[in-house]
């Protein structure tokens, strides 16, 4: 899919100007002056306009070309929500282990002020 839209050298029209397959990647989701959610909204509108259906009249072939940059942008969205849920995942994680380390740390602290003043002095004496 990539391979064919490199080879046709396709361009996305957005507010920016015309975007190689390249420059979609960059776009945000959602909001700015040209998302990705516009550009795949503006694409399915596009396809379902050139797609009236005539009952007498046979109709014409779609358009591969819309379809394939349509077909690209919904992947790149696919692709970045996927990294966002991956992102906020590895954040929740992040935020876990340091609830957990610091957890340890009050524990050990605890730990030390059970134990008597000799047994003290002699982890001391021992660093």
């Amino acid at each position: 899919m990539f391979e064919k839209a490199t080879r046709m050298k396709l361009r996305f029209a957005t507010p920016l100007g015309r975007l190689s397959i390249e420059d979609v990647w960059e776009l945000p989701l959602l909001g700015g002056d040209a998302c990705l959610d516009d550009i795949a909204r503006a694409l399915h509108r596009e396809l379902k306009d050139n797609s009236e259906e005539s009952f007498v009249i046979q109709t014409t072939k779609p358009n591969e070309e819309l379809e394939l940059k349509f077909e690209l942008v919904k992947h790149v969205i696919a692709v970045r929500l996927q990294e966002q849920e991956a992102a906020e995942n590895a954040a929740k994680a992040r935020e876990k282990k340091q609830q957990i380390l610091a957890i340890i740390a009050d524990k050990e602290v605890e730990s030390l002020k059970g134990k008597g003043i000799d047994e003290l002095r002699e982890l001391l004496e021992g660093l």
